[in-house]
Order: C-alpha cells, then sequence, then structure tokens
C-alpha cells in the first residue's frame, strides 16, 4: 500500500520558468506603446539587475559602482526629460509562509556555482555585493520615491497600478499572469537610450512594447483569466519537478500546435494554455487535473496547487498610494508580528535591508554570494561577531531583557540560521545572537531609538573594534568606511598587507574625484591633473582577467565588513554619517592600484598635485595604522622563521641596500617613527 506523500517542499511561485521566452515570440501579446506624461511603477529589484548587466560592468573584482550610479542617473534622467513620474517598489524580504524555501536554496547554489566560474574567468551573473545599496542611494539623491515592502512586492505593486491606471515596467513573467489594466512593459523592449521628439507636438517619448493579459487570453479561444494563476502553478510545478503533477502531464494529452519546434518548455506552455482554455473556471479545470492523479494524493495536491495560487490573488494587499501620498505603510503582517512602529517605517524606507528584515521575521537568511578564493572560507566568516551584535539588537523582546534583569540571568539564547558558501556547497549553520549590549544597556529593539547617540555610537564602534580617538581627525563622511577598514585590517584571513590597504584608500580617495572637481574652488587645476594622472594610469594598464584570489579574497572581506557596518549604523539609527558608497570602492580601479604598489610606492605620489586629496589620504592611512597593533604590518612582511640562517643573511643584505631608496621615496604621509620600520618593510 503507497504511503500517502508529504508534498509542501516542493511549492514555490516564484516566477515562470520559461514563460518570458515563450510570451516574448509572440506578437500578439503586445501592442505599441510612447510613454510621455504618465506614471509609471518600476519593479526595484528587476531593475537594477537589469541595468547592472547590461552595461556590462566589472562582476569580479567587487563592482565598479562609480559606473553604475552614472547609468541609473541616465536612466531616470531619461524618463524625466520625457515627463513619466517613476515610482520604485522593491521585495523587503521572504514570505514568512516559507512556501519559497527550496526554491531560494536552488538559486542560492546557482549564485555559487557562478562566482566559482566567475572566479576563473569564465561566464556567469553574480551581482557585487552593494549594487542594491548604491541604487538605493541614487534614489534618494534624485529625489524618486520608493518603498520597500515587507515581503514581495508583486501583488501591492499590481494594486498601486491598477488604482493609478499606468503601466508596470519590470522583467518578471508572474506579471503576465495578474490582470494590469494598463498592462507591463518588459525591460528589454524599454528603449530608454532612444528618447524621440515628436515633429508637431515637440515632445519627447520613450518607445516601448506593452504587454496585454486581456491580448493574450484572447488568443487562446478567450479563455478564462482567473485559469491563470492555476496555469502558473502547473508550470512552476514542473520547473521544480512536484513528482506527482508528473503524472498528469505524462497522461493528459496537450495540444502541440505552432510551438513543436520551440523546445519542451514552450511546448508545455502552449500545450497547457489551450488544454485549459476549455474549462469555464479554475475549479473546474483543478477538478480535471486531479483526476489524472492517484486517489490518496489528490487532497494534498488540491491543498498546496490551492495555496500556490493565492500569490496571485490582490486582497489583503498594503496600499501603497497611502505609503506615497503620506508616508504611511502598514503590513498586516508586521502588525500581527508586533513589531515597532519606527522598525516598520524604516523597513518601508530602505532603512532596514532585506537580510536584517528577514534575521528578525524568519530567525534566517541567506548570505549573499560573491566571487572569491572558493578554496578558502567564505568571505562572510570575517564579519561573523558583527552579525551576532546585530542579531541581538533585532531579536531580544523588551519583555524577555525586563524579566532577565529581575532575575539578573541571561535572556534565552537565540540561533539564527544561516545560508553560507563552503568551497563550492551551500551550507547551513546557525549563530547565537550576542545580547550583551542588551543586558549592560538595557536596549531593545523598540527602544533603539530613545538610546543617546553617545550610546548607539559606543555600541557601534565598540563592535568595530575602533576607538573614537582614532576617528577625530578623519571627515565625518569617511569615519564609517575607516572604522570598517579597522576591523578588516585585524581580522582578515589572508592578512591584509601594506600595499591593499593603501589600494584600497587610494581607491576611496579617487572617488572624491568626480564629486570635488565640479565644485572644488581655485583647485580646479590641480583636481584636472590628477583625474588625468588618474586616466592614465587606467588606460595604460589593462583589466587582469583573473586577479590575484589573494587579493581578491581580502577585497571581498572588505566588503563584507562594509556591508555589516552599514546595516548595524542604519539599524542603530546612524550614529555615524551613512557614507556615499560609490566613492569608496571601485573594484577594477582598487585591483590595479593593488597591482602597482606591489612593484613601487611611487604610484601614492599621485595626489601630491591636490593638497586636499592628499590631506584625506593621510587622514585615513593614518587612524588606520593607530588603531591596530603596532607590528601589524611588520609581522607580516618578515621572512619565514623556518628559513635558513644564510636565507636570513641574505634577506637582511637585500634590505640593507633597499633602504636608501626606499628612505628618498617613503609614501607621502607623515608617520612617527613607530610606523617607520612597518613602511620600509613593505
Amino acid at each position: 500500500m503507497n504511503k500517502k506523500q508529504d508534498f509542501s517542499a516542493y511549492i514555490t511561485t516564484m516566477g515562470i520558468h520559461g514563460l518570458m521566452g515563450y510570451v516574448g515570440s509572440k506578437k500578439y501579446c503586445f501592442y505599441d506603446l510612447q510613454l510621455r506624461n504618465t506614471k509609471i511603477i518600476i519593479d526595484g529589484n528587476n531593475l537594477y539587475h537589469r541595468l547592472y548587466f547590461e552595461l556590462g560592468l566589472d562582476l569580479i573584482c567587487g563592482g565598479d559602482y562609480h559606473l553604475f550610479t552614472d547609468i541609473v542617473h541616465k536612466f531616470f534622467e531619461s524618463l524625466s526629460v520625457c515627463e513619466i513620474q517613476a515610482y520604485v517598489v522593491f521585495d523587503g524580504g521572504c514570505d514568512i509562509s516559507d512556501k519559497k524555501l527550496e526554491t531560494l536554496k536552488q538559486r542560492a547554489k546557482e549564485k555559487i556555482t557562478m562566482a566559482h566560474s566567475l572566479s576563473k574567468g569564465e561566464g556567469g551573473s553574480v551581482l557585487p555585493l552593494l549594487v542594491r545599496e548604491v541604487f538605493i542611494q541614487v534614489l534618494e539623491k534624485m529625489e524618486v520615491p520608493f518603498v520597500q515592502c515587507f515581503a514581495e512586492a508583486d501583488r501591492e505593486l499590481v494594486v498601486l497600478a491598477n488604482l493609478w491606471n499606468c503601466p508596470v515596467l519590470t522583467f518578471d513573467s508572474d506579471f503576465c499572469i495578474f490582470d494590469l489594466k494598463a498592462g507591463f512593459c518588459p525591460l528589454n523592449s524599454f528603449q530608454w537610450k532612444n528618447i524621440v521628439t515628436t515633429k508637431v507636438e515637440n515632445e519627447c517619448f520613450i518607445p516601448a512594447k506593452c504587454y496585454s493579459v486581456q491580448q493574450f487570453c484572447k488568443h487562446f479561444n478567450n479563455m478564462n483569466m482567473s485559469l491563470l494563476p492555476l496555469f502558473a502553478v502547473l508550470v512552476g510545478n514542473d520547473y521544480i519537478n512536484l513528482p506527482a503533477l508528473e503524472r498528469f502531464f505524462s497522461k493528459v494529452h496537450l495540444p502541440i500546435g505552432n510551438s513543436c519546434h520551440s523546445g519542451r518548455k514552450h511546448v508545455r506552455i502552449h500545450g497547457l494554455l489551450h488544454w485549459l482554455s476549455a474549462f469555464v473556471d479554475a475549479e473546474e479545470a483543478m477538478d480535471n487535473v486531479l483526476s489524472y492523479l492517484k486517489a490518496q494524493d489528490r487532497d494534498a495536491v488540491r491543498q498546496l496547487l490551492c495555496s500556490a495560487m493565492e500569490e496571485y490573488s490582490l486582497s489583503d494587499t498594503v496600499n501603497l498610494v497611502q505609503f506615497f501620498q503620506k508616508g504611511i505603510y502598514n503590513s498586516p503582517t508586521a502588525v500581527m508580528l508586533r513589531l515597532p512602529d519606527w522598525v516598520q517605517r524604516s523597513l518601508a524606507r530602505g532603512q532596514i535591508s532585506p537580510l536584517l528584515r528577514d534575521a528578525l521575521v524568519m530567525r534566517r537568511l541567506f548570505l549573499h554570494s560573491q566571487v572569491e578564493d572558493m578554496k578558502k572560507p567564505s568571505a562572510h566568516l570575517i564579519t561573523q561577531p558583527v552579525r551576532r551584535v546585530i542579531y541581538g539588537l533585532l531579536v531580544t523582546p523588551t519583555n524577555n531583557l525586563e524579566e532577565s534583569n529581575r532575575r539578573n540571568e541571561h535572556p534565552v539564547k537565540t540561533l539564527i540560521v544561516e545560508f553560507d558558501r563552503l568551497e563550492k556547497n551551500l551550507r547551513k549553520s546557525t549563530l547565537e545572537a550576542d545580547t550583551h549590549w542588551n543586558l549592560a544597556e538595557n536596549i531593545s529593539l523598540s527602544s533603539l531609538p530613545e538610546a543617546s547617540t553617545e550610546i548607539r555610537l559606543k555600541l557601534l564602534l565598540d563592535t568595530l573594534e575602533v576607538k573614537t580617538t582614532v576617528l577625530a581627525s578623519v571627515p565625518l563622511a569617511h569615519r564609517l568606511s575607516v572604522a570598517v577598514t579597522c576591523y578588516w585590517v585585524r581580522y582578515a584571513d589572508p592578512k591584509v598587507k601594506l600595499h591593499h590597504l593603501k589600494a584600497l584608500l587610494m581607491g576611496s580617495v579617487c572617488g572624491e574625484l568626480y564629486d570635488m572637481f565640479p565644485t572644488a574652488e581655485g583647485n580646479s587645476e590641480d583636481f584636472l591633473y590628477v583625474h588625468e594622472q588618474l586616466q592614465k594610469i587606467i588606460q595604460g594598464n589593462p583589466r587582469q582577467k583573473v586577479p590575484n584570489k589573494e587579493d581578491l579574497h581580502i577585497f571581498c572581506q572588505w566588503q563584507c565588513c562594509l556591508q555589516v557596518g552599514l546595516h548595524l549604523n542604519q539599524l542603530l539609527c546612524t550614529p555615524l554619517l551613512h557614507p556615499n558608497i560609490k566613492r569608496l570602492y571601485s573594484g577594477t580601479l582598487v585591483h590595479l592600484l593593488c597591482q602597482k604598489l606591489k612593484s613601487s610606492s611611487l604610484v601614492e605620489d599621485l595626489f601630491n598635485p591636490c593638497p586636499p586629496l592628499k590631506t584625506l589620504y593621510q587622514q585615513m592611512m593614518e587612524a588606520v595604522l593607530l588603531a591596530v597593533p603596532e607590528d601589524c604590518f611588520k609581522s607580516r612582511t618578515l621572512p619565514s622563521a623556518h628559513k635558513s640562517k644564510m636565507g636570513k643573511k641574505k634577506n637582511r643584505n637585500v634590505k640593507s641596500k633597499e633602504e636608501a631608496p626606499a628612505l628618498e621615496n617613503q609614501p607621502m604621509y607623515e608617520v612617527t617613527n613607530r610606523y617607520l620600520g612597518l613602511m620600509l618593510d613593505e
């Protein structure tokens, strides 16, 4: 006798595999659109992926954020020229029902595989770690309205578009299923770079294609649109291989039509649509689907299909009009979970990342894959202690804290599940939340905004192990990144060498060039000269296909440190100024400077003609050197202890010959005798 199967692990409705390719080849689904003088709702997650990948920006060295910023600016400027008012909507975290956990795991595995491929100089598409944060900073600077939903944004986005009767811009196949009054424009046919000016009205518009679900259904015998969610679930379940439904597909006769040359997936999509069009509604169609299954499986499969189809229901969604007009975002789920009001507001404004939201709500998160040395432990390992503090702030409720203080005991331990890379595999592990700060200062998540700036700043800097005095001479805009850099130098593995630190800080200073040059008074020639010299360095040194693996891993760890530093600073209501990320890191440039510095310290002379840039470099370098142990770099350049005495003598002789030129070409920042030795070692 067959046992009743548990199908819950197979459920997902994350995208409809193959549908965009199928629909894109059907001209009857689309009509031409001249976009101007209108609102448009933009799928934010789709857009920043599309813009970064289509520009061909760096995917290996950790991202060229300044170039990405430029393209985002140009995109929204094009909309503005055509008087198109954009409203950007982001996903905010995973569905709390956990329906999509298996697909999340599968996608995480695929990202690890692609990151490994990229690390070998082969193909792949893995976004650099901080692209989303950079994108949001551009929206804020350009004053483009945006919202981060509490969970996935599709349904809330559809409701908003229908209320405003305006199109949606996306490349998500789920939008082929929703009944959008004004349709949606696929990103690949949205010609924002080719603005057209009309001869008569002298107005500008963006040419686009617009998908119409009505035209789509009309082609399939005027199919009832209520059948589309069932179609989406059946096709989606083929993607995740639900065994019970394979029985249905193996027994049912699906019309082949003219799609026999299009591949198995498109044949199945085409046949299933024609087959479903014969039914009056979804209930009748589902009964017919279930009739092909074994009797003992039918109830379970019906329940799961109905649950998955609810993802396309527009009931109980948040009215985003309230947010864009009044700044009010009330998620029923957040209310049910009794999240503090300030947390809900911060989530909606994008001031708390989806990673932290998942840790708070799901007690689980997926750490993003990076292109790193896959033979070494994950670059995220360096930030475990910081993440433990973040988790402690997120998950300790006020009543638990008060009760523990009364009894003079520790709160109940809370474990957060993390999915991260272990070599080329996905690994699940747990990390205990660190609540010592909560006990010491009587801080809970709800009371965080009420804590004094001094306490919040102390918590931030103590977690990063940096003293306030170290940052005193550093400009406000760079204090957080310098604090993060100090932490990175202490704990990176492999160890940070001096040329790594120099390259990173030089890259940050170069990031100031584009912003400082247009407004610099009396120094424009100096800034221009430095910019020209920098371009000569870049153009004279072609990009390496595959950077040095050790350098790659070390700089990946710095980005991990910056990411958690940004998250902790935001969670603590920004006791330090939030830095402009595009200025801090350009992966291609940092790796190039690193290679140049390995052979000569003369590259540091780049800033000599420009006192403001030279001073900034000095301030950041001196701060880091004051914060780290005295022999932090020196010990990493001495000969190994196991070398022979003859080898040691040879090294000493070589060093003595090099000391004179090294003194002549000392780095431009002033260094006390305490650090003179480590500079010469380099």
